[in-house]
């Protein structure tokens, strides 16, 4: 994927990296870089199952972070993957997710860490930090989503569609026209039929979907990698799953939840065009948690790779290095 990546740090290589074992089967990919003495970080991807990528070590100021990644249940270098038609989806739920993180954090030798996420990772950054808070230095959030239903029936029950007719015509096409009032669970059918003539065409027609409106100008490249059908597979199929299930949290459960966390210092930063998670989330966790500083990028839709974003990102990380 080419990407102007000029607010980063310079690229970099792990200097570890290791498979968890997390039970149920699951091997959780992970990896470290930067300085294995420096102040520890934990990136949070989004999607879920999007997976993590080289240049999200980027974020951080080598010489004074120790950068630990990893790529959530089913998806990226973990395994198994679920791209394999019969893949079991039971232990793959936001408290497993959870605990994966903490087993990595004990496992590591790591006391606390700052927590990194961005989109789905924004969810997960703040279900991780309200369960254990005392595991948390800092949080640096962006593209706020917790899965509300509003939030979901803009992006994919039409909402969205407002702004981007031609494209949403490409996402309705695999789905009947009788279905197209339920549009998740429509696609829920589809992207779990074991036939990957059904599940693959689903996949990526998902995917497409998301991977053209994530940026404020369509970027060819992330498109055709979201697109791929092994890595859309895994992508949509793991959103659906935590769609369909409403992250297994009870409406507004994670804004509801800053409370018992508005101790911790953290940076909300937001895309001011980003249709994907709206800005209205944002904002709802902002009114909620006015501690935090929030950071509005006026040029940016959703995608951490928009330079904005990138800059506010950085900033927010390169300050706390220094705590």
């Amino acid at each position: 994927m080419t990407m102007n990546l000029d607010a980063l740090y310079p690229p970099i290589e792990p200097y570890e990296t290791g498979e968890l074992l997390v039970g149920d089967g699951h091997r959780v990919y992970w990896e470290a870089s930067g300085n294995p003495d420096g102040k520890p970080v934990v990136f949070l991807h989004g999607g879920p199952g999007s997976g993590t990528s080289p240049w999200q070590r980027r974020f951080f100021d080598p010489a004074r972070y120790r950068i630990v990644l990893l790529d959530q249940r089913g998806c990226g270098r973990s395994t198994p993957h679920v791209s394999a038609p019969d893949a079991d989806f039971r232990h793959i739920t936001t408290a497993h997710l959870i605990a994966d993180i903490e087993l990595l954090r004990r496992n590591l030798g790591i006391r606390a860490w700052q927590v990194f996420g961005g989109s789905w990772g924004s969810a997960l950054a703040l279900a991780y930090a309200q369960a254990h808070p005392d595991a948390v230095t800092e949080l640096v959030l962006r593209g706020i989503f917790t899965l509300r239903r509003e939030e979901l029936e803009w992006f994919y029950e039409g909402g969205a569609a407002a702004l981007f007719p031609d494209l949403w015509e490409d996402f309705l096409a695999p789905i009947p026209v009788l279905e197209r009032s339920r549009m998740i669970e429509a696609y829920h059918r589809r992207l779990f039929d074991p036939d990957p003539a059904v599940h693959v065409r689903a996949a990526v027609a998902w995917s497409t979907w998301e991977a053209s409106t994530v940026t404020l100008r369509p970027d060819a490249a992330q498109i055709a990698a979201m697109s791929d059908p092994r890595n859309a597979t895994a992508f949509a199929r793991i959103e659906n799953h935590f769609f369909v299930n409403r992250g297994w949290w009870t409406e507004g459960q994670l804004i509801a939840g800053v409370s018992g966390i508005r101790h911790i210092p953290a940076v909300i930063v937001q895309g001011r065009h980003d249709v994907c998670t709206p800005m209205m989330t944002a904002w709802d966790l902002h009114r909620a948690w006015p501690e935090a500083e929030f950071v509005v990028v006026d040029d940016a839709g959703h995608s951490a790779a928009e330079p904005g974003i990138q800059q506010a990102l950085r900033d927010a990380t390169d300050r706390f290095a220094a705590v």
